[in-house]
């Protein structure tokens, strides 16, 4: 009887825990093709969100209320035999401690997805084989996603996430396919070699005290929590001097503009001003949000 219970026990613990770490929608629009209403679209997305959610991509385990909320949006431009062309769209989730809040953690449309898929063909990721351009991409944005998520919440934690990323872009440098080459501009090989470079080392460090010290504790102490995002918008500045339109700066303020926007045009004041030159010097192409910071 007792180890009746403790079977039982066992059991609904490991209801508790999963070892998958997404919630994930993966959705695959066909809208702009003549064929966009064959069934095989509907069984890309289906596979695709079985592969993403249900694929252990580290050693932690995650309970449910623990799982990184985010969405992939891929756009079908072309569909030829079994040989695909469109764009992708990853977009990821962080809460905010003590609020209903998420935060948008990292936010970019890459328009080089090409790939071949047979319907039904199973999806599984090898870490050591590049199997195909499908598997291969959404590998690796999951692996960003998994990185990025781990770095707001201890410095530098996503670097395991990143080096698989990197990993991957290794392995698909001996094929055809775009969005791979150190050459193209703003790459899957750009992002991951300036996450991991010590050229944009600002950046990590900025993610982090974003997070874990501006947002997580803006509802206790708002003050403090605005003052340590605003010092963040210097470690942009540093890196700018360095760097001036860095990639991984546009992909930061991509995710964060209007956030950043709401944070300072509410409650206890900072120095706006300062803070508007310095966002307007490292992220211009968002002047008009910043000009409707409120002060």
């Amino acid at each position: 009887m007792r180890n009746l219970l403790i079977v039982i026990f066992c059991f609904i613990g490991s209801l508790m825990v999963r070892a998958q770490e997404l919630n994930c929608t993966v959705t695959v629009n066909s809208d702009q093709l003549s064929q966009g209403d064959l069934p095989i679209f509907k069984n890309l997305e289906r596979s695709l969100n079985d592969f993403v959610n249900k694929t252990r991509w580290s050693n932690r385990t995650y309970k449910e209320n623990e799982l990184i909320n985010a969405q992939m949006f891929i756009t079908i431009t072309k569909y030829e035999s079994n040989r695909f062309e469109g764009t992708i769209q990853v977009q990821s989730f962080r809460p905010v401690f003590n609020t209903s809040y998420e935060t948008s953690v990292f936010s970019y449309k890459d328009n080089d997805f090409t790939f071949e898929y047979l319907e039904f063909q199973p999806l599984v990721f090898n870490e050591n084989v590049y199997e195909s351009n499908l598997i291969g991409v959404i590998a690796y944005y999951v692996n960003i996603i998994l990185g990025m998520d781990a770095d707001t919440f201890s410095l530098e934690g996503g670097t395991e996430h990143y080096r698989m990323a990197q990993q991957i872009t290794t392995q698909a440098q001996g094929t055809n396919y775009k969005g791979w080459d150190s050459s193209e501009n703003r790459s899957r090989f750009v992002l991951i070699d300036d996450l991991m470079s010590n050229t944009y080392r600002e950046y990590r460090v900025a993610m982090y005290n974003y997070h874990r010290k501006g947002l997580d504790i803006l509802a206790d102490n708002n003050s403090t929590g605005k003052q340590v995002i605003s010092g963040v918008m210097k470690l942009f500045e540093t890196m700018q001097k360095r760097r001036p339109n860095a990639f991984l700066t546009q992909t930061f303020f991509d995710a964060k503009n209007e956030e950043i926007q709401n944070i300072f045009s509410d409650g206890p004041k900072v120095d706006i001003v300062k803070l508007k030159e310095t966002l307007n010097r490292v992220a211009p192409y968002y002047s008009s949000t910043w000009n409707d910071i409120k002060y």
